[in-house]
């Protein structure tokens, strides 16, 4: 037999020492991946298996008006889930949950015995009386986690600003679709520990993540501005069975919205999602996505145009109509207006007039101001949907069209569009972009996001801008606007109404029906801007319908502020008694008796009122009230 070496044998033994030291490696190579490099994923599976998991949905940030008053909060409502493993006695909390919760046994049983699953959910957005019902039952298996439910404070208030949520608490529409990314909050969990099948261990524990609410954001608009403007489209709505009515309300020296409703409305807290097409058709916002004919209206940026241009002439002649390019334009007054200056061609709103400035102006000029003013463009404002409006291309406008376009035919605008154009007519030429949300901040007063003036273009000069605002002030004091007129305060405007048009042609009695007008408060320069579609009845005008209702809205808005009435006026005062604590029925005949008119907002009893109890006040002003 051959001897084996000692060489040998080292050899083999460096090689076997070799190899256990390369496994060893390996080994430990392998638990430090997993025990290091993959850790954490590896916890994160071995909870999952051990434990079982529930949702608890967070709050949406609050949405509040400039001054801190909650527009949008939210309350906590409960989910109901099961663990079927844990369930005992499906039929009897089947009997009991769908007779309490109104829903379907038959569904409710299926989840009830619903195999191969750790837990399921039964029924959402339940209120704590009905989960306390159900608890005192001590059903084995059932489970409540808590879940966020929009509410709005108000109702029937901003409603299609605002917008609204959908079960999920995600945003759908209007402000709440267009910052969901900040109003929306981060989900907690509780992890309770189970076994293999998913039943609780009687010694286990339950751990908990708590949910982070979503950010707080601050609106431009205040309360009691737009409680005013809700009452105004409200009365116009009803009074004249009008299609809609919409108002909006800006800052003309930064571009704030200060107030924007419309009516016909609903109320956030029962949204009617019975008829999506309806639903989807009614939260529109009308005065950032809709276009219309502006008719008189438009004439102010005309004006500005002809006076910036230097085409006013010191004479104009109305019979009734004009010819242009073969074609007849008839003026509003069949009869005509005879011989005038410019002024009173503002005045009496004459078609005629604004037919020659827009002609003496020429093509070129009055198209490069519209894209000064943003007709043709959307105006930025933070919102989803907005329309960019209409112009004939510059290169095939043709003078007839050009002379209806000098009256507000044939061209189409925002409300929101129109408004801040004419804003920048009487704040010394400044076309702001219009802005909706002030701040935005978390939970902890952190700016997350913070909205503010911006000025998009320039306009006409600030001499112009003086003008054009006395002739304004003229059309309230002694022309078309008188409706608009509040005695003891300065208040500017045009009247327009509009024919409409279906399938190309002019619809028969169909008109909208508008007035802007613009005063000034505290520094600041007001426009408002109202507009009622499709007035039934004999009155259509917007000297009629619409201008009376921005001198309420006005009116209103000095008392609010706090702004002494000038002249003879200002003798004419009554003493605002007291209404808090006073239920809507008596609040009401209270003022009645002191011959106030009022607007109000909410349900229960005066809250709040302005103006305070005893103040002076002059004889036509508006009060205002909440209930809660």
């Amino acid at each position: 037999m051959a001897k084996i070496s000692h060489i040998s044998i080292r050899r083999r033994l460096s090689a076997i020492a070799l190899l256990v030291t390369f496994f060893f490696c390996l080994l430990a190579g392998r638990l430090f991946w997993l025990q290091v490099v993959k850790s954490d994923g590896l916890k994160s599976l071995a909870f999952d298996q051990w434990t079982r998991d529930l949702p608890f949905t967070a709050d949406r940030g609050d949405i509040l008006d400039v001054n801190g008053q909650v527009l949008a909060s939210s309350v906590t409502l409960y989910t109901m889930y099961c663990r079927p493993n844990d369930v005992e006695n499906a039929e009897e909390i089947a009997d009991y949950a769908a007779d309490l919760l109104d829903i379907d046994k038959t569904l409710l049983l299926t989840r009830l015995k619903k195999k191969g699953v750790s837990e399921t959910r039964l029924c959402r957005k339940i209120t704590r009386e009905e989960k306390l019902m159900i608890e005192a039952q001590d059903f084995h298996g059932i489970y409540f986690t808590a879940d966020s439910a929009r509410y709005y404070n108000s109702g029937d208030f901003l409603t299609q600003l605002l917008g609204f949520t959908d079960i999920d608490n995600r945003g759908q529409s209007g402000l709440e679709l267009y910052y969901d990314k900040y109003l929306t909050g981060t989900n907690g969990y509780s992890y309770t520990e189970t076994d293999l099948i998913g039943r609780e261990l009687e010694d286990g524990d339950t751990y908990y993540v708590s949910p982070v609410k979503g950010m707080n954001m601050r609106l431009t608009i205040d309360y009691t501005v737009q409680a005013v403007a809700e009452k105004a489209v409200h009365d116009a709505c009803a009074r004249y069975d009008a299609k809609g009515v919409s108002c909006v309300m800006l800052n003309a020296n930064t571009g704030a919205v200060l107030a924007m409703a419309q009516a016909p409305s609903y109320d956030l807290n029962d949204i009617p999602r019975d008829d999506v097409n309806a639903l989807m058709e009614n939260s529109a916002l009308f005065a950032v996505t809709d276009m219309y004919e502006p008719g008189s209206t438009f004439k102010i940026l005309t004006s500005a145009i002809g006076i910036e241009t230097g085409v006013i002439k010191n004479s104009y002649y109305c019979g009734g109509s004009c010819t242009v390019d073969g074609q007849r334009i008839r003026c509003w007054r069949s009869i005509g207006h005879g011989s005038q200056d410019f002024r009173h061609g503002v005045y009496n709103s004459c078609n005629c007039v604004f037919v020659d400035v827009a002609l003496s102006a020429g093509v070129n000029n009055m198209y490069d101001y519209f894209e000064k003013f943003g007709l043709g463009s959307k105006t930025g404002i933070d919102f989803y949907g907005e329309s960019s409006g209409m112009l004939i291309p510059r290169a095939s406008v043709k003078n007839v069209d050009l002379a209806r376009i000098g009256f507000g035919q044939a061209v189409a605008v925002t409300p929101v569009q129109l408004a801040a154009a004419v804003a920048s007519c009487i704040n010394g030429g400044y076309l702001y972009r219009p802005y909706i949300v002030e701040e935005i901040v978390d939970q902890e007063g952190n700016l997350a996001y913070r909205g503010g003036s911006y000025v998009r273009n320039t306009t006409v000069s600030a001499s112009t801008c003086e003008t054009l605002k006395d002739y304004l002030y003229g059309v309230v004091d002694e022309g078309s606007g008188k409706n608009a007129a509040v005695p003891g305060y300065k208040i500017g405007g045009k009247t327009g109404t509009a024919q409409k048009y279906e399938n190309g042609a002019i619809a028969a009695g169909k008109y909208i029906s508008s007035f802007v007008g613009f005063t000034q408060i505290n520094g600041d320069d007001i426009v408002c801007l109202f507009l009622v579609d499709e007035p039934q009845g004999y009155a259509y005008y917007g000297s009629i319908v619409a201008a009376p209702y921005v001198g309420q809205i006005f009116s209103s808005l000095f008392s609010y502020y706090g702004i002494p009435a000038q002249g003879e006026a200002a003798q004419e005062k009554v003493v605002m008694p007291d209404i808090t604590d006073m239920t809507l029925t008596e609040a009401a005949a209270t003022l009645k008796k002191a011959g106030i008119d009022y607007a109000y907002a909410g349900e229960g009893r005066v809250s709040y009122q302005i103006p305070l109890a005893g103040a002076e006040i002059n004889k036509d002003t508006l009060a205002y009230f909440a209930l809660e």
